[in-house]
């Protein structure tokens, strides 16, 4: 029979402990709390004493009080009776007794049993010095601390091996908080080890505060470490989802994730059948989620051990996006050195770069360069095919080395010189007016399956297909239309076969430079003059009041680059004098010159008026050409005789072959 204990209290029953009953040999009743002796107010709880089977009454006593608080007389024997209380209350809270009539008289009272009360207080933090990971055989210091003056905490254990342990409180006058320290161990990894702690006064001993956080110890036991793995990538975006493996044994029935720093663990999964893997998910990723993780199983057997740190980096915390450039140029010769350098006015501590969103380099310090920009610089000795991939660079804090910034643009690093260079060449001539169409091709002798254009700090490469000409070449021609100063430049390009990460060596570099984008018209003029003899030295002076920083000079219809001389100021003048020793017929021709002013070399001035320079043959040098004409003519004839006798000699081997088989 089952009685509520909030309307016993009204009865008014007198007999307590000190009523005189009559005692005997009769065995001792056992009493017991269900489901618990401490539980949280408002909760449900019975006592259950058990006695003797020809008991015909039961009593419960709360020796606070000394009243006895309910008598039940039972009309059939039995062994035990419960007694129950529905919502419980501070005044609950205490020591309680049990005792039983039998024909023979009254029972002893059982053993004393204390009911505890919990939730009268706000809850006290429960912390590991310095953390929850602790090494098996090792002692570890629980502290439980509290805002709220109490004069005693209490530390109790879960599991089969049940503890509990009092201490009296004592004030940090850093903290102004009341705390304990409690010493646990040694800790086997054997079994769980996980706590819980409560506050109270001495005036009110079963009166506890709410119960702290509960906090399991790790405990790094001897079985096979587990494996830990973040998909997609341990570099992550903010606000994207990821999974995070933790990879035991097949007999693991718990795994535990376990985040550096914190007191409790990330999350734990208790499964139903024992696996040898657990999945922890997160569906949007925030910067409260980065930091360095770890993971651990249970089973049977015990704790494993810790597995391998996993460092989860959030991404995109910071909107300041760096720029990432490749210095000279984002291709790189097969075994070469190339440096990448990150900037950013962002003021970041550090930089790191990144490939195929994954960890390359350690992180670099930032350095002040200019115009509150920040660098930092990436060198990458013996550059083999593996570099070609993606990269990236972030900035941070120091503070937060796992909250980065957005990322920098993409960068394709390019690996050349494994085969033989191409050519690249203009028909339009190195120097264009603006408005002008450029097409430039690349070809070769080797079969590519399609040619590469880079344009010398540009972030893009052009690809185009190649094609079979004629005489057995693969070309490829680029239609960069409109010309206009963006289009001045040095340009390269590469061979490539279509199965191959790998281009070929750089083809040599054509300059693509862009007149009329100054207001200067520098001069030109030929000394001693316009026309000369062969083996005759000619100056050809280009000069201009303005101020320039090189002057070029340019023959209309050359295939070679134009030249290029730093000025001199004389008289008043920037002047530059492009000297041309024992002169040639094939030096005659128009030339031009041009200024530029050092913002770029690829921007000119306006060309100055042409000038034409005539070379005229001597007659020694026309003698020469003679000779070298009959030579030619006489290698021709002895060519001529050598393949007449070779064929006379097939003619005659023909004939004695015929008339053999004649006879």
């Amino acid at each position: 029979m089952t009685f509520i204990f909030t309307a016993l209290l009204c009865m008014g029953l007198t007999l307590g402990l000190g009523t005189p009953v009559l005692t005997g040999a009769l065995p001792k009743p056992v009493l017991r709390a269900q489901p618990h002796s401490v539980i949280s107010k408002q909760n449900k709880v019975t006592f259950l004493c058990e006695g003797a089977t020809t008991a015909k009454e039961y009593r419960l006593y709360k020796e606070t009080y000394q009243n006895q608080w309910r008598r039940v007389i039972s009309p059939n024997p039995k062994n035990k009776n419960e007694f129950s209380i529905s919502k419980l209350d501070y005044h609950h809270a205490g020591r309680y007794r049990c005792q039983y009539l039998t024909l023979d008289g009254w029972s002893e009272y059982s053993d004393s049993l204390e009911l505890v009360v919990t939730g009268f207080y706000s809850k006290p933090r429960l912390l590991a010095q310095p953390s929850p990971e602790v090494t098996e055989g090792r002692n570890v210091t629980l502290q439980c601390d509290s805002w709220q003056a109490h004069h005693c905490f209490i530390l109790t254990k879960e599991g089969p091996q049940q503890l509990s342990r009092t201490l009296d409180s004592q004030c940090n006058i850093n903290t102004w908080q009341y705390q304990v320290q409690f010493s646990v161990g040694p800790v086997t990894s054997s079994q769980r080890w996980t706590f819980t702690c409560y506050s109270f006064n001495n005036d009110s001993p079963q009166v506890w505060s709410e119960p702290s956080d509960p906090l399991e110890l790790l405990i790094s036991g001897t079985l096979h470490k587990p494996t830990i793995k973040a998909e997609p990538g341990s570099v992550i975006t903010s606000g994207n989802s990821m999974d995070i493996w933790c990879k035991g044994t097949l007999d693991a029935e718990i795994y535990v994730l376990h985040k550096n720093g914190s007191q409790k663990p990330w999350g734990t999964q208790t499964l139903e059948k024992p696996e040898n893997k657990a999945k922890f998910s997160i569906p949007s990723v925030t910067q409260l989620d980065a930091g360095q993780y770890c993971c651990y199983c249970y089973s049977s057997a015990g704790w494993s051990e810790r597995s391998d740190t996993l460092e989860l980096v959030v991404t995109g915390i910071y909107n300041i996006k760096p720029r990432l450039t490749a210095l000279p140029s984002p291709v790189v010769t097969s075994g070469g050195n190339m440096t990448l350098q990150c900037v950013s006015w962002g003021g970041y501590d550090k930089f790191i770069l990144t490939k195929e969103d994954q960890k390359f380099l350690s992180s670099v310090k930032s350095e002040f360069i200019h115009s509150r920009h920040y660098q930092a610089l990436f060198s990458i000795d013996y550059a083999t095919p593996d570099h070609k991939r993606t990269f990236r660079c972030y900035g941070y804090y120091k503070q937060t080395p796992q909250l980065w910034s957005v990322p920098s643009d993409p960068l394709e690093i390019h690996i050349s010189g494994l085969s033989k260079k191409p050519s690249l060449l203009t028909h339009q001539g190195h120097i264009l007016d603006p408005g002008k169409n450029l097409t430039l091709q690349c070809y070769s002798d080797i079969k590519y399956d399609r040619f590469v254009l880079y344009k010398l700090g540009g972030a893009d490469f052009i690809q185009q297909d190649s094609q079979l000409t004629q005489s057995g070449l693969s070309m490829a021609s680029f239609t960069l239309g409109s010309v206009s100063s963006s289009t001045g430049g040095r340009y390269r390009c590469y061979g490539a076969h279509n199965l191959s990460y790998e281009w070929s060596t750089s083809s040599d570099p054509l300059d693509i430079l862009i007149s009329g984008q100054f207001q200067i018209r520098p001069s030109l003029s030929v000394k001693p003059n316009s026309t000369v003899h062969s083996g005759d030295n000619v100056i050809l002076l280009c000069k201009t009041a303005d101020t320039v920083n090189t002057f070029i000079l340019s023959k209309e219809g050359a295939a070679h680059q134009p030249q290029r001389l730093k000025p001199k100021f004389q008289f008043g003048e920037f002047q530059a004098e492009f000297s041309m020793n024992a002169v040639t017929s094939d030096l005659s021709g128009t030339y031009r010159c041009y200024g530029s002013a050092g913002s770029s070399l690829y921007l000119l001035s306006y060309a100055s008026a042409p000038v034409e320079l005539t070379v005229s043959a001597t007659a020694s040098e026309k003698q020469d050409h003679t000779v070298e004409n009959l030579i030619r003519m006489g290698f021709a004839v002895m060519i001529l005789i050598v393949l007449g006798i070779l064929v006379f000699e097939a003619w005659g081997s023909q004939r004695q072959s015929q008339h053999a088989v004649r006879r």
